[in-house]
């Protein structure tokens, strides 16, 4: 049996930045990874897709200045743009393993499982620690439906040497959409099938009823209110039916309905660590119904959205709860901006405008229609919108929600000025390059 302080399982962001964070400080820390050394994200996740996204972007915003100073639309390649995404992520396992090894971390490539006696098991090697930090994260979901065998998931699609003429979608989530958006993009006829009529459910409803009609409008089949029921092959393609008794052939079918904590084979219940459908329960300092055992991520059932940067946020909280000589205050976590990327991106933070509506006393709500604003108007952004959340005894942003081809540029600026808590007066005394989405902040309260 091998002995160290703390033992972590998963190899992802979250789960590096502990092992890192301890060795810093001193302690003999251990990392087991059954799976891609680095993670999700940049392995199958936002990295990957986001490189897919930048030709889809380049496309949109020229296809937005058609006539407009520019003539002819580019088309996507889509073996040049896998190509390109395949040199990004070829070299992640590797390098991942290879900073491990250089900052002689101690590091394995196994499945893990707790046994009775608390420790790890990972693969043949038996490891014992005083704390044990989950970061095991999610994975695709499949649902249970009559031809499951035929379903692939993202992790498929962003992989893939052919992207066939005809793809379906299960799930308008975020992966749904932005995988939709990129196969629309590269020329596909894409269905899009959603199980109701509210899609990306945590953001709000307008700008996703006005972004759903921006997909239709791109040639997307969006279908709300029914589901999927059956995939079986026909001839070279599957058949799709739905509840709804809607049936068509298609090249491929990818479940995109939501992600799973990947927890089910960890032995949890040998340790007494509870757990929901959603995850691993926690309290305040990220501990596990067992004190030894603290769980950090997408694997952690919390309401904070399941993103790379929340991830690496505990991750150094609890390398400050693991090695400091007081007691530690509960975690508080910051505005945490969510992005749905795409031809338009659709953006949140903060008190939502839903949640501002129901308490109207405290909070007023700005909808700002921004498509003729100079910053969206040179770019013939086609729907540009922004509602902005302002706590009225104070007059700060405190929230916002933002539909545009820059919406992720602005939540981030925003994020910073609820983060910094600067009221109208303080942004109006900074002074910022001019035109600029910046520059736009100052008329936003």
């Amino acid at each position: 049996m091998q002995q160290f302080d703390t033992v972590i399982l998963g190899g992802g962001p979250g789960g590096l930045a502990v092992a890192y964070g301890l060795h810093a400080q001193g302690q003999r820390v251990a990392v087991v990874e059954k799976d891609l050394w680095g993670g999700t994200c940049p392995n199958r996740g936002c990295d990957p897709k986001k490189i897919l996204m930048a030709a889809v972007e380049a496309q949109a915003r020229s296809a937005t200045l058609q006539s407009h100073g520019l003539n002819g639309v580019p088309q996507l390649d889509w073996p040049a743009l896998m190509a390109k995404k395949r040199a990004y992520t070829s070299i992640i396992p590797g390098g991942t393993e290879s900073g491990l090894k250089s900052a002689e971390i101690a590091h394995f490539h196994a499945a893990a499982r707790f046994n009775a006696d608390g420790s790890v098991q990972a693969g043949k090697d038996q490891l014992k620690a005083t704390n044990v930090v989950i970061a095991t994260g999610q994975a695709p979901r499949l649902p249970h439906i009559a031809g499951q065998e035929w379903l692939r998931t993202s992790n498929d699609f962003l992989d893939l040497d052919h992207l066939p003429d005809d793809v379906t979608f299960m799930g308008a989530g975020y992966v749904g959409v932005e995988l939709a958006t990129i196969a629309n993009a590269a020329g596909r006829q894409v269905h899009l099938v959603h199980h109701s009529d509210r899609p990306l459910r945590a953001f709000d409803a307008d700008l996703v009823q006005d972004l759903m009609s921006r997909l239709k409008a791109a040639g997307i089949d969006v279908q709300l209110m029914t589901d999927i029921v059956k995939v079986e092959p026909d001839g070279d393609e599957y058949r799709v039916t739905t509840k709804s008794g809607a049936s068509w052939t298609t090249g491929m079918v990818f479940a995109s309905a939501g992600r799973l904590p990947v927890i089910a084979d960890l032995g949890l219940d040998q340790v007494n660590v509870a757990t929901t459908t959603h995850g691993i329960t926690v309290n305040d300092h990220l501990q596990t119904t067992n004190p030894h055992i603290f769980a950090i991520g997408d694997v952690v059932d919390r309401p904070q959205p399941k993103l790379t940067p929340v991830a690496g946020y505990e991750g150094r909280y609890v390398v400050t709860a693991l090695t400091a000589t007081d007691a530690v205050d509960p975690i508080h976590y910051p505005a945490i901006p969510s992005v749905v990327y795409g031809k338009s991106q659709l953006a949140q933070i903060g008190v939502t405008p839903e949640q501002a509506q129901r308490d109207s006393q405290t909070y007023r709500v700005n909808d700002l229609d921004l498509t003729h604003w100079f910053s969206y108007q040179r770019i013939e952004d086609p729907k540009a919108r922004i509602k902005v959340v302002i706590e009225r005894a104070s007059g700060r942003i405190v929230g916002a929600a933002v539909l545009s081809m820059e919406a992720e540029q602005v939540i981030n600026y925003l994020a910073f000025v609820i983060q910094q808590k600067l009221d109208s007066v303080a942004i109006n005394q900074s002074i910022l390059a001019y035109p600029t989405l910046a520059s736009d902040l100052t008329y936003f309260n």
